[in-house]
């Protein structure tokens, strides 16, 4: 019945999708970007019923006019109205569909692990499944109250219709994944090329490897990040001459941008700066450069605005919101710190920047051999004019604009004991290196086929090349690129399978096999008998608890090393006691105090006796 009711969910879900891919279409959008921009519209509309107050009714609703749409284009389809033209498969669209669908599977079946899922990402789609409204100041489950609800939305919309687990919360950001990085294929100059394409497609497969501190089996938002802002930049380019789709396009990927996180200034800014040089290099625009200059102004303002709402919202609802944008926050903390603090943070950051064995660094240093080795072979070899040496300069400085935020946000924004050591630097970083990586691919293949010997798109075939050996050079590259595309995203597929092994022992799957989720918001108290000291003192216990049981009084503790009577008083405390793996101590003490024994398992705390939940 649960799995009839999934696929049927999952229908319903899928056509409303369809709905507006086709509707986008009709009105100009690329094929390549109509996915991507769908599910971006969509967490603008669910965020404006997330606003008003009215979540569920937002979801059935924005589904519900898909599905609406979908069903009016089948019927004007019926008279031979409103048809699309078939934009025709390609090679990279079975790379897509057969290497996404197998990710997808093993995603179905991975649990979530890292610590920020339950901090923040993981718990925060559950709130939203489970009490359909943003959080309020009384809801202490969500820590981080000032973080943008951005995936969390299109997360519930995806479960609401598929049914809620981890499994499925993982497949539905893999699909904005996926849609986004499905944009990067809108600015081949010729899809029939199978080199440019499987060029493309081994980008996206190497992009991961800077992302294997995060991987895809996790909710944080590291990698989703740069892949929209990599679609809005692919978008950008393809709408170069039709200048009010350009503007709705950056308006709509800004406004999604801004209300994934609010590191994602950064990003918006990149896109900003593209935005306005295609607007002025573009002289088939048909406006002066006064209203170019307006124009770009209204559109980064409309962009802004629901994110300027998200902040009003922060400050009128909570008092105290964790990493909100806050200029008095910085103050107080940068005059907190004593310039010995701050040269010694900083001294830790040009060491890590230096680092060869920073895998950061290493990818910036291999993106400009690529680019500069490219460019020389191109201008000497081939003799012609390429943008590839002033594409490695962009990425220079953006890179190093990076470096400077990046560092910022370890003055500014990060307790001293964490900020010392850098926290999450490989992380950050990953994102930036991994825009620079899509970045410098997508120009190099723009710039790869203005080389190929014939530019007549319909005169190419497989006698299209000056010499031979060219044509031999050319099959071989695109089997060696072929090759290393499906093998490091086969590569990423096993890897997530062995990391699903290796993670059965870990906190999160214990609790599972201790008990069913609660699904109901409490507030009952909830104690994690856990061994692992590490466990309890970062947290972690008590975070993992709160998202398990869904309630804002988990707490882990491991030292029992206590008299009986003070350990009667410290269980009594408790409405349910969890203990996901053997701790002797507790074992020892329960059978003195409540002359049982207990060894794993979920227990509901009485006066008398410890009883079991099944």
């Amino acid at each position: 019945m649960r799995m009839t009711a999934a696929w049927l969910g999952g229908a319903s879900y899928l056509i409303g999708l369809l709905g507006y891919t086709g509707s986008l279409r009709r009105l100009g959008v690329s094929p390549y970007l109509r996915w991507i921009t769908a599910m971006l519209l969509q967490i603008l509309l669910l965020y404006g019923a997330a606003m008003l107050g009215q979540l569920r009714l937002g979801i059935y609703g924005v589904t519900g006019l898909g599905v609406v749409l979908w069903g009016t284009w089948q019927i004007l389809g019926l008279f031979h109205r409103g048809s699309l033209p078939f934009e025709g498969i390609h090679l990279f669209d079975f790379w897509m569909l057969g290497l996404g669908a197998a990710m997808v599977e093993v995603l179905a079946h991975s649990p979530l692990v890292h610590y920020d899922n339950f901090s923040h990402w993981a718990v925060m789609v559950k709130f939203l499944v489970f009490s359909g409204h943003l959080p309020a100041a009384t809801d202490h489950l969500i820590s981080f109250t000032s973080y943008p609800p951005a995936t969390a939305l299109f997360i519930t919309q995806f479960v609401t219709w598929i049914g809620f687990s981890e499994g499925a919360m993982l497949v539905a950001q893999f699909l904005l994944i996926w849609a986004a990085a499905y944009a990067v294929f809108a600015v081949l100059r010729d899809r029939t090329r199978a080199l440019t394409a499987m060029i493309l497609c081994f980008t996206i497969a190497g992009s991961l490897v800077f992302n294997v501190a995060i991987r895809l089996n996790n909710l944080l938002v590291d990698y989703v990040l740069p892949i929209l802002t990599v679609a809005a930049l692919a978008g950008i380019f393809a709408y170069r001459t039709r200048p009010w789709l350009l503007c709705g396009h950056v308006a709509v990927f800004s406004a999604a941008l801004l209300l994934v996180k609010n590191s994602a200034t950064f990003f918006v800014v990149v896109i900003a700066g593209a935005f306005l040089v295609t607007l002025l290099k573009t002289n088939r625009t048909g406006w002066a450069l006064p209203g170019n200059l307006l124009r770009f102004a209204g559109t980064m303002g409309v962009a802004s605005l629901p994110f300027l709402l998200w902040q009003w919202h922060v400050h009128a609802t909570f008092t105290v919101s964790k990493h909100e944008i806050s200029a008095q926050a910085y103050r107080h903390q940068l005059t907190s710190e004593s310039p010995a603090t701050i040269l010694k943070i900083a001294r830790k950051f040009g060491e890590q920047i230096l680092n060869p064995q920073s895998l950061s660094t290493q990818g910036i240093l291999l993106l400009n051999l690529l680019l500069v080795g490219a460019w020389i072979v191109i201008r000497l070899g081939n003799r012609r004019r390429n943008p590839l040496l002033k594409t490695a300069a962009w990425l220079d400085g953006m890179f190093g604009l990076y470096y400077l935020s990046l560092l910022g946000m370890y003055v500014l924004s990060m307790p001293y004991a964490e900020a010392v050591l850098l926290d999450g630097f490989e992380r950050y970083m990953g994102s930036v290196v991994i825009l620079g990586l899509y970045l410098g691919a997508m120009v190099f293949v723009r710039v790869l086929d203005a080389t190929f010997y014939e530019q007549n798109f319909e005169k190419r075939n497989s006698r299209s090349f000056a010499t031979i050996m060219s044509k031999n050079a050319y099959q071989l590259s695109t089997l060696v690129a072929g090759f290393f595309a499906i093998t490091l995203m086969y590569s990423e597929i096993t890897g997530t399978n062995f990391t699903n092994r290796m993670n059965q022992q870990t906190l999160p799957l214990q609790l599972q096999r201790c008990s069913r989720p609660w699904t109901h918001l409490n507030h009952r108290k909830v104690l994690v008998v856990d061994p692992h000291a590490t466990d309890v003192n970062d947290y972690y216990a008590g975070y993992a608890a709160r998202y398990y049981y869904f309630t804002d009084r988990a707490v882990g503790q491991e030292n029992f090393m206590v008299s009986p009577a003070a350990f009667r008083q410290i269980v009594q405390q408790y409405d349910y006691v969890v203990i996901p793996e053997f701790h002797r101590t507790f074992t020892v003490l329960t059978q003195k105090v409540y002359h049982q024994r207990v060894i794993t398992g979920l227990y509901r705390v009485t006066p008398q006796r410890l009883l079991r939940q099944r």
